[in-house]
Parts: C-alpha cells; structure tokens; sequence
C-alpha cells in the first residue's frame, strides 16, 4: 500500500565521518593567526599614517607569526585606503583591544612566543595612545 523511503531522512543525524574534525589545539591556531593578521592590518594602516621604524619592527614580526600558525604568509597591502584620515588614537586603541585577544588565545594554547608578542603590542599601543591623547 504505501512504498518504502528509499532516501535518507533530512533529520537523520550525518555520519562522523561526513565532514572533516578539528583539534582545539587547531582551532586555537585559527584563531590566535585571526587575531595576529588583524592586529598586523590595523599596524600596516599606522605605518601608513605614521611611519616608525617601530611598527615596521612590530610588522615583521607579527607576519612571522602569521607565518608560522598558518603555515603561509599573511596578503598584506602597501596601500592605507582610508576615505577619512584615521584617528591615531582609535587605531592605537584597536590595536591594544586585538593585541588582547591574541594574548587570551596565546595563553590558553601555551604558545608563549606569541603571548609575549601580543603582550609587548599591548604596551607599545596602550602607550602610543596615551601619547596621542595627550596631544
């Protein structure tokens, strides 16, 4: 009287080896790699507004970072397109807030180079924007 389902249900739970797993010690990698490739983003635009040979220093070494957690190299652009010049110290503060992140995610995976590379990029904007504020 009636025929048999011939197809899979859409509510069947998907079989374990459907799609692929990743450790939390590689999703740790994906994320502090995020955190560190926004951070040297928001580092390229201040060298872009205010070069130093500080944030070209800061720069080197967050890509070798990136590098590292990645495995490739971060695109990075020459090019600050901004529409508005951008306030030194809103980027210094955005800086600082993703240099955080990165220390977070840094401490909980025990990378301690890359802990100790967020926590100097946190001094160096926290006093960088400090200085800006002032003026």
């Amino acid at each position: 009287m009636y025929e048999p389902i011939r197809t899979k249900s859409v509510h069947a739970m998907a079989d374990p080896g459907d799609f692929p797993h990743r450790s939390r010690e590689e999703e740790l990698d994906i994320q502090l790699a995020g955190h560190l490739a926004a951070l040297l983003a928001v580092t390229d635009e201040l060298r872009g507004v205010a070069p130093s040979a500080e944030l070209d220093a800061a720069a080197d070494e967050l890509t070798r970072e990136v590098t590292r957690l990645r495995g490739l190299a971060p695109v990075r652009s020459a090019v600050v397109s901004a529409i508005h010049e951008p306030h030194l110290g809103a980027l210094h503060q955005r800086a600082h807030a993703l240099a955080g992140r990165a220390l977070v995610v840094a401490a909980s995976r025990a990378d301690t180079a890359a802990a100790i590379l967020a926590a100097h990029r946190m001094d160096a904007h926290e006093g960088a924007a400090r200085l800006v504020g002032a003026h």
